[in-house]
């Protein structure tokens, strides 16, 4: 019996070696693997934000690139078009002027990716932005920019203050601010109760907090004062 199936396995490997070679390979693969050219939108991001910066922009969905907790919707390509130069404009060269492209281009992320919806909470708060590990920010509500009519306080209310609170996060997760600073009003850090009803803008105001999100912990209280310092 052993000898019947080795007799079988020597055949049946002899038919795949002259099988194998009768079909050599003829050098051309079967997939296309030419790359077509790009939209202008894809080429100005190439010489706006890849070249100067090493930023990816990710503007078309990838729900793997998300919490997916969020049920959310992709950007909008013209929102993608009008955003991405907020984000050049009144972030990146912001920085530049004050303290150098050099300072720009070794501390902001390595990827900015869209997304036209925010992500919402059971609390009835919704996410506006996410930083994760100095490497990538999500920026949430793309959809909701109006090119066409537009002020300076929409743009720092729902695109800047949150694009500087993210950054900031990846500034202090590179060089921590003193922990001292924690003692300050650590008894009044109160997590996620931030944003019960009770916890007015008024009441965190009064407790030395610039914001009612600043009281969520030591890390959002220091870059809320940061966002909110350069927006208004």
């Amino acid at each position: 019996m052993k000898k019947i199936v080795i007799y079988l396995l020597a055949l049946t490997l002899t038919g795949c070696l002259w099988s194998c070679d009768d079909d050599k390979p003829s050098g051309h693969s079967i997939f296309d693997t030419t790359v077509g050219p790009g939209s202008e939108f894809d080429e100005w991001l190439l010489y706006n934000y890849v070249y100067p910066y090493n930023i990816e922009v990710k503007y078309k969905m990838e729900d793997i690139e998300a919490d997916m907790k969020y049920t959310l919707a992709p950007a909008m390509p013209d929102k993608c078009i009008a955003f991405s130069k907020v984000v050049k404009y009144f972030w990146l060269e912001a920085y530049d002027e004050v303290v150098g492209l050099t300072f720009t281009r070794t501390y902001t992320p390595r990827v900015i990716h869209m997304i036209g919806s925010g992500a919402y909470n059971t609390n009835n708060t919704v996410v506006l932005g996410t930083a994760e590990g100095g490497l990538k920010i999500t920026l949430y509500k793309v959809n909701d920019i109006d090119p066409e009519h537009v002020t300076a306080a929409q743009l720092n209310d729902a695109y800047l203050k949150t694009m500087h609170h993210e950054f900031a996060h990846i500034l202090h997760q590179t060089k921590n601010y003193s922990t001292e600073y924690q003692n300050i009003t650590g008894k009044d850090y109160i997590g996620d109760d931030w944003s019960s009803n009770s916890q007015t803008e008024a009441l965190a105001r009064s407790k030395g907090f610039i914001s009612r999100y600043a009281r969520y912990s030591a890390d959002e209280d220091f870059v809320e004062m940061i966002s909110i310092f350069v927006t208004r």
